[in-house]
Parts: structure tokens; C-alpha cells; sequence
């Protein structure tokens, strides 16, 4: 790789340092535009300016409150920001989340809406936001109690909780990809798994890259007892010791941590493959919701023990794996991701900590940059699963019970596609498909709105098709490159405007700043609702 890179030089090529500082300084200069002096770029919605009065217009034209349709964003963090970079992304993978984007949010959500299925046009096309039957926003604090419970006389006094349709959608496709990810990998990688697991018992080498890391020490299993143990047994005596405020009992955290247990080796062959996985944080809050509800911190609780520990079980294997190819020590690979791990925590709650004791009203003022989507998702889920509970919601008590469908329709998904498979051995591109990939879609949507997937998708199928098929060589040599730059660059120029700019409250306000320019698309439709800033329709 070395003399690779001094022959390029010498070619008057440019090595791929070079090339990551030239991309480094253009994001980290560009994003002056999209950050603070045209923050319009970040979803360009040209629907909403030809139809400033319709709101049919604007529900299909919004890239942050409605369909999307003809909205794109010209700023990175808009691409990257919610499902990674798209330049990682292998092209059949986006390939079928833009098949997923497509049936979800251009068929079934408008069907859903214009159908007026659940009373949706009675609330917005698209919102993370919860209401109450008349369109109004839902007053959460209103039904809780003291001790972070619900309040059963207040919430028959405030009523049902009511979605909107993009949100009911996500919450279908949440059950469906999880039933098409066991099924998927049984079907396609179920012979796959018995003989690696009988090869890895037998520790037979595989390929180079193995026989080249038999150099290195391995890291021993007691290493990793040592940091599960102490922290399994830390999360039982905190549960158990702050039950009154953390809610969760210990069979909860063991429950969680047997979820993750079992699903990281099916979310890691779909992440292996496809850098996609559908996310666990539907079945986990659906499980603890429906043994344990009216209790939203545990819920909370559950959800991280059972779903982001597998997401980080991944990126523990993702990083172990890139060790490998680069033969890193694996002993070395090891401390250097319990020392960053320690440091992330620190700098993420010291950060935290210090947001919300400088920031007023920290994710509840709308006109603020600081509006959290993540955040604001995470909250209302502890609300629908733990607070009232899915019973109430998606049980036999509540508004969406026929949503639990989806549970068989993403187990049958990828049973067609197996069988078209084995009828026709030499057709390729069946084997491509990846319904786990395809329904999970709508999985970070919200917080991700149809600007973020769509533009996605777009940059995706530039860098996978056009940009790989006629530039190959150079591609495969600076696409990683390529995408850590704009993060980075993005990253730094963002702190940079907030600590020099919006600290001091230093900001412009004209109509370049104006996000999205569509004040409509979250207006109802239905007759007599009554919403502050909409038409009211008769």
C-alpha cells in the first residue's frame, strides 16, 4: 500500500491523506451554509414555494412534515445523520431500502390517509408527536402521578392516545422486520450458521486473514467476563437499590439482557451483509409494555438493555472485524475500545449534563435549533409502551390492534423470495432481496423525516451505480475516505458555529433560514378540526 501511494504521487495523483484533507476542509467550509447562513438547504422543499395556500401540496412537498415528494437536502448531515453514510452502504442494500421508502411512504401512508384510516386526517400526514382525538396535541404531564405512573382518572378524562399515520406505519414495519429477520436468516443462512458453528469448534482456519492474526495473542474470554459480570451486577443492584425511581425490577434487566442475547447473531449476519439491520426497539418496549405497564422509566430501562446493548455488541464486533483485515492486535483492539468507551461516557454526560443546565427550555422551544427529534422519539415511546401501555394502544384495548398483523405479514415476506430463489438457482438478484432491509425502512422514521431517506437514497444510488460503475478503481480507493471527511468536517464546523455564534445568540433571520417553508403540511383535513395556524375545513 505504501509504494502504491509514493507511485501515485509521483503520477501527480493524490495520495488518500491528501485527498481526506482537500474533502476534510470543503465539507467543514461548506456546511457555513446549511448551518447558519441558508439553513434552507437542508431540505429544500420547492413544492411548498409554487403552492404557498394548498395544503395538499404542501403534505406532498415537505421534506420535514409530509411526503417528501421532490424535496432534497443539500447538506450532509440531512444524508448522514439518522441510517449512517450511504457511501457504505453496498448498492443492493440501498437498493432495497429504497423499494421499502417507496411501498411505505408513497403507497401504503397515502392509502392510510386519504381513506381516513384510524381518523388520520384528522391529525398530520406526518408527526412524532402524540394526540388526542380532536387533533390537539396530547398533555402527557396531565396523566401522570407523582411517583412517574399513570394516572387511570386522568388519562379517561384526557382519552385515547392517537397517532398519525406515518407513525402507526413505522410502528407496523417494526413488528413486521423483526418477524422477516428470524425467518430471513433461517431460510437463507440457517446451513450458513450450523457449519461455522461446528468449523469454529473444531478452530479450523478459514481464509489468510485468520492464519496472518494467529501471530497475535488472542483476547482470553475472561476479559470479556470481566467486564460483563461487573456490569450486569452493577444494573441489578442500581435497579434494585433506585427501584422507586428507575421502576424496572431485576427479572426485567435479565429478561432485556437475554433479548439482546438472542437477537445479536441474526442482526449481525443482516449487518454483515447489508450494513442494515432492523432495530429492537419496537419488540423490546412492546415486551416490557405488555408485562409491566404504567411504569415509562422502566420501559426506558428495558429498551437499552435489550436493544442498544446489541447495537453496541455489533459495533464491538464491527471494530473487531476492521482490526482483523488490518491485522491490529486483537489484545490491543480490546483496550482501545474500553478506553474510548470510558471516554465517550464521560464527554456524552458531562455534555449532556452541561445542555441542560446553560439551554432553557432544552427540546420543548420549537423556534430553538435544539428541537431533538431523537429525543423527542425516545420520550413519546416510553409514553405509548410504558406509560399507557400497548395494551391500551395496540392491544385489545386500544385504537390499532389490527397493526399486529404485521407481525405475520413480515414472517411470510421472506418466504416468496426464498422459494423464487431455489426455483431459479442462476437469477442472482433474488438472493439480493432482503425483506428484514426492506420493511425495516421505516424503522428511524421519525425521528428521520422523508428529506433525510430521500436524499439518502439518492446519494446512494450515485455512489453505488454511476460513480462505482465508471470509476471503479478510484472509488473503491477513496469512498471510505471520502465519507469519514464530510463527518468530520460537518462535525467540526458545527461546533465551531455553536460555541462561536450560538452561544452569543448570534443568528439571521430571513427567509433562507426559513426550515422546510411548509407551514401547512401539518395541518388536518378532516371537517371542523380546529388547530392554531390551519384552515378549518367544513
Amino acid at each position: 500500500m505504501a509504494l502504491h501511494e509514493k507511485e501515485k504521487r509521483r503520477r501527480g495523483g493524490l495520495t488518500r491523506t491528501q485527498f481526506f484533507l482537500i474533502a476534510f476542509i470543503c465539507s467543514f467550509a461548506y456546511y457555513v451554509f446549511p448551518g447558519y447562513l441558508f439553513q434552507v438547504l437542508t431540505s429544500f422543499s420547492w413544492i411548498c414555494w409554487i403552492f404557498p395556500k394548498s395544503i395538499l401540496a404542501q403534505q406532498l412537498g415537505s421534506g420535514l412534515y409530509g411526503l417528501g415528494i421532490g424535496a432534497i437536502g443539500l447538506d450532509w448531515s440531512t444524508v448522514s445523520s439518522y441510517i449512517g453514510s450511504p457511501l457504505v452502504s453496498p448498492w443492493f442494500a440501498t437498493a432495497n431500502i429504497a423499494a421499502g421508502y417507496f411501498i411505505f411512504m408513497f403507497i401504503l401512508t397515502p392509502i392510510f390517509y386519504w381513506l381516513n384510516i384510524y381518523k388520520a386526517k384528522t391529525f398530520p400526514i406526518f408527526s412524532r408527536n402524540l394526540f388526542k382525538s380532536n387533533g390537539q396535541t396530547y398533555n402527557i404531564p396531565a396523566i401522570i402521578d407523582s411517583n412517574f405512573h399513570i394516572d387511570m382518572v386522568a388519562y379517561e378524562k384526557e382519552g385515547p392516545l392517537y397517532l398519525s399515520v406515518s407513525y402507526v406505519i413505522t410502528n407496523g414495519a417494526g413488528f413486521a422486520s423483526l418477524a422477516a429477520l428470524i425467518v430471513h436468516v433461517a431460510l437463507f443462512h440457517g446451513r450458513e450458521l450450523r457449519e461455522q458453528s461446528r468449523s469454529s469448534f473444531q478452530e479450523k482456519t478459514i481464509d489468510i486473514h485468520t492464519k496472518l492474526m494467529r501471530r497475535y495473542k488472542q483476547v482470553p474470554e475472561w476479559w470479556f467476563l470481566v467486564i460483563l459480570l461487573p456490569s450486569i451486577a452493577a444494573s441489578l443492584f442500581a435497579c434494585q437499590k433506585f427501584n422507586d425511581q428507575l421502576q424496572l425490577p431485576w427479572w426485567g434487566l435479565l429478561l432485556a439482557c437475554a433479548i439482546g442475547f438472542f437477537f445479536t447473531l441474526p442482526m449481525g449476519i443482516i449487518t454483515a451483509i447489508t450494513n442494515q439491520a432492523p432495530p429492537l426497539t419496537t419488540i423490546t418496549q412492546y415486551i416490557i409494555g405488555y408485562i409491566y405497564p404504567g411504569y415509562p422509566v422502566a420501559n426506558m430501562l428495558f429498551r437499552v438493555y435489550g436493544s442498544i446493548s446489541t447495537v453496541q455488541a455489533i459495533t464491538f464486533l464491527h471494530d473487531f472485524k476492521l482490526g482483523h483485515y488490518m491485522k491490529i492486535p486483537p489484545r490491543t483492539m480490546f483496550m482501545a475500545q474500553m478506553f474510548g468507551t470510558l471516554i465517550a461516557t464521560i464527554v456524552y454526560l458531562g455534555t449532556a449534563w452541561w445542555l441542560m443546565e446553560t439551554i432553557p427550555d432544552l427540546c420543548e422551544d420549537p423556534s430553538s435549533i435544539w428541537t431533538c427529534p431523537t429525543d423527542t422519539v425516545f420520550y413519546n415511546g416510553s409514553v405509548i409502551w410504558g406509560l399507557i401501555g400497548p395494551q391500551r394502544i395496540f392491544g385489545d384495548l386500544g385504537t390499532y390492534s389490527a397493526i399486529n398483523w404485521f407481525f405475520l405479514i413480515g414472517a411470510i415476506a421472506p418466504v416468496p423470495v426464498w422459494l423464487a430463489s431455489k426455483v431459479f438457482p442462476k437469477q442472482d438478484w433474488i438472493r439480493l432481496v432482503n425483506m428484514p432491509v426492506l420493511i425495516a425502512t421505516m424503522a428511524a422514521m421519525p425521528p428521520a423525516t422523508a428529506v433525510n431517506m430521500s436524499t439518502w437514497i439518492i446519494v446512494g444510488f450515485l455512489s453505488g451505480f454511476v460513480v462505482y460503475r465508471y470509476k471503479p478503481d478510484w472509488w473503491r480507493r477513496h469512498n471510505y475516505v471520502l465519507s469519514g471527511a464530510l463527518d468530520a468536517g460537518l462535525a467540526f464546523m458545527a461546533v465551531l458555529l455553536y460555541f462561536g455564534l450560538g452561544l452569543e445568540g448570534v443568528g439571521l433571520h430571513w427567509w433562507g433560514n426559513e426550515l422546510d417553508g411548509c407551514p401547512l403540511a401539518s395541518c388536518p383535513t378532516a371537517k371542523g378540526v380546529v388547530v392554531e395556524g390551519c384552515p378549518v375545513h367544513h
